[in-house]
C-alpha cells in the first residue's frame, strides 16, 4: 500500500546485506556489488509503481512516469543511493523511496500530470569511493569537468575500470546529460536538529551553503622515536594536529554559520616507535555566504602555512571541490510552502548546510527541496531515524506540490 511507512521500510530493507559492501555496517559504494543489488531492487519498485526504468551512461537508475503531454519537459525527483562508510539508512534513499511512492499514488489513482516525472537514484553523491563528490548529478546537469573522470579509488581501481562491469565507460559518461527539465525536487533528512527543535515534521529549503573541500598533505621527517630529540624533530603529525586546531579556531572565531571540518586524517609510516613523516587530512569549509566561506578558507590556508614554517615541515594543498551557494527557486518553494500549509503545518524555511545533488542540478533547471525531521538531527550515522508518520506527512506534501505544479503548468 502506498505510504510514507513503506518508503521508510524500503530504506530499512536496503540497510542490510546484500545492499551493503561491509558485513558489520552499512557502506554502499558507487559501482560496488551492493550498489548493483540496490539498483535491481529499486528498479523493481519503480516498475511496480508504473514506471519504465533505465540506467544512464553515468550508472544512475531512472524511473519514468509519462505525462499527458508527450513533448513536455520532465519534473525530476531525485536523491542518491550511495552512502558514507558506517552510514544510516535514510540519508539519500528516503528521497528516492518517497519519489517512488508519489508516482505509485498517481498510478494507483489512474492519474497523469501535464508533464512526465523522472525519479533519479543518483549513483555518487557522497564521494565516498572516488575523491570527487556528485559525479553522477554533474553528468546529468551537464556541468561535469572531464578531468574529474581521471580518478582512482583507494585500491587503485580507476573509475573506468569500475564502470566496466556495468558495460559503461568514462568515454561516454557525459552522455548522461539531461535535456532541459521542468524542475528538480529533492526530499532529504540532512538538516541537523532544526526541525526537531521547532517541533515540525518538514521544512522548506531556501538554499544550499557554499562548500570548499581540500586534501592537505604535511611532510616532515620520519625518525626513531627514542633517538631523535624533541628540538630536532620535524614531526608531521604534531604539525597537522596544530593545523587542525587552527582550522577549528577560525570557524569558532567567525561566530556565524561558517563551519570547518577535518573529517579524515592518516599518518605514515604508522608505527608506535617512529615519528610520523607524512600526514594527509581532509578539510571541508561551508557557509551560506560565499564571500565568508572564501575569506575563511584564505585565513585557514595562511595559518597552515605559518604553522608549517614554524615547525620546519612542508605542506601541499589540493582543492577537490568548489561548490557555490545554490538558492532554491522562489516560485517552486512557494508551491511547496502552500502544500505544507495544507497539511496544517506552518511552513518553516531553512538553509541546508549539507551539500546535495540539488545544488548541482540547479545548473540544469529550477530546484526545490523538502527537509524531513530526523531524531536528534543525526545523519551520516547508524543512529539515523525517521518516524513513519513524518515520512507520511512528507509524502502528502510532495503530492500536494505535484498537484499545484500540475495546475500551474496546465493553466
Amino acid at each position: 500500500m502506498v505510504s510514507g511507512a513503506r518508503a521508510v521500510a524500503r530504506c530499512d530493507e536496503l540497510g542490510v546485506a546484500p545492499y551493503s559492501d561491509a558485513p558489520d555496517m552499512l557502506f554502499r559504494a558507487y559501482l560496488g556489488p551492493a550498489f548493483a543489488a540496490a539498483q535491481r531492487a529499486i528498479a523493481e519498485w519503480m516498475q511496480q509503481a508504473g514506471m519504465t526504468t533505465r540506467i544512464d551512461d553515468a550508472a544512475n537508475l531512472i524511473g519514468r512516469y509519462e505525462g499527458t503531454r508527450a513533448d513536455a519537459p520532465a519534473l525530476i525527483i531525485g536523491s542518491h543511493i550511495d552512502s558514507v562508510r558506517d552510514a544510516g539508512r535514510y540519508d539519500g534513499p528516503l528521497g528516492v523511496m518517497l519519489g517512488i511512492e508519489a508516482v505509485a499514488a498517481l498510478h494507483a489513482a489512474g492519474r497523469r500530470l501535464p508533464f512526465p516525472i523522472e525519479v533519479y537514484a543518483f549513483g555518487d553523491e557522497e564521494g565516498s569511493r572516488f575523491p570527487t563528490a556528485m559525479l553522477t548529478s554533474r553528468a546529468v546537469a551537464g556541468s561535469l569537468d572531464p578531468a574529474m573522470l581521471d580518478t582512482e579509488d583507494s585500491t587503485g581501481l580507476s573509475l573506468d575500470e569500475a564502470l566496466a562491469p556495468f558495460e559503461l565507460s568514462t568515454l561516454t559518461f557525459a552522455r548522461a546529460a539531461h535535456i532541459p527539465a521542468l524542475a528538480y525536487f529533492e526530499a532529504h533528512i540532512e538538516q541537523g536538529p532544526a526541525l526537531e527543535a521547532e517541533g515540525l515534521a518538514v521544512g522548506v529549503v531556501t538554499g544550499i551553503a557554499a562548500q570548499l573541500r581540500y586534501i592537505v598533505t604535511v611532510t616532515g621527517i620520519a625518525g626513531h622515536a627514542g633517538t631523535t630529540s624533541m628540538r630536532l624533530r620535524r614531526d608531521a603529525l604534531a604539525a597537522a594536529a596544530e593545523m587542525v586546531l587552527a582550522i577549528e579556531g577560525v570557524a569558532r572565531e567567525s561566530g556565524s554559520d561558517l563551519v570547518a571540518t577535518v573529517g579524515k586524517l592518516a599518518a605514515t609510516p604508522g608505527a608506535p616507535n617512529v615519528i610520523p613523516g607524512r600526514v594527509t587530512f581532509t578539510l571541508d569549509i561551508r557557509s551560506g555566504d560565499e564571500e565568508r566561506r572564501n575569506a575563511a578558507a584564505e585565513t585557514i590556508l595562511d595559518r597552515i602555512h605559518a604553522i608549517a614554517d614554524a615547525r620546519g615541515v612542508d605542506f601541499d594543498v589540493q582543492r577537490t571541490n568548489d561548490l557555490p551557494a545554490s538558492p532554491c527557486d522562489e516560485g517552486l518553494s512557494a508551491l511547496l510552502s502552500d502544500a505544507i500549509a495544507a497539511q496544517g503545518i506552518a511552513p518553516f524555511r531553512l538553509v541546508s548546510g549539507a551539500g546535495h545533488d540539488a545544488m548541482i542540478m540547479a545548473a540544469l533547471c529550477p530546484t526545490a527541496m523538502l527537509f524531513i525531521r530526523c531524531r536528534d538531527g543525526i545523519s551520516h550515522n547508524p543512529a539515523e531515524h525517521v518516524d513513519s508518520a513524518d515520512a507520511e506527512i512528507a509524502l502528502q506534501v510532495m503530492l500536494g506540490f505535484l498537484d499545484r505544479l500540475g495546475e500551474q503548468i496546465g493553466a
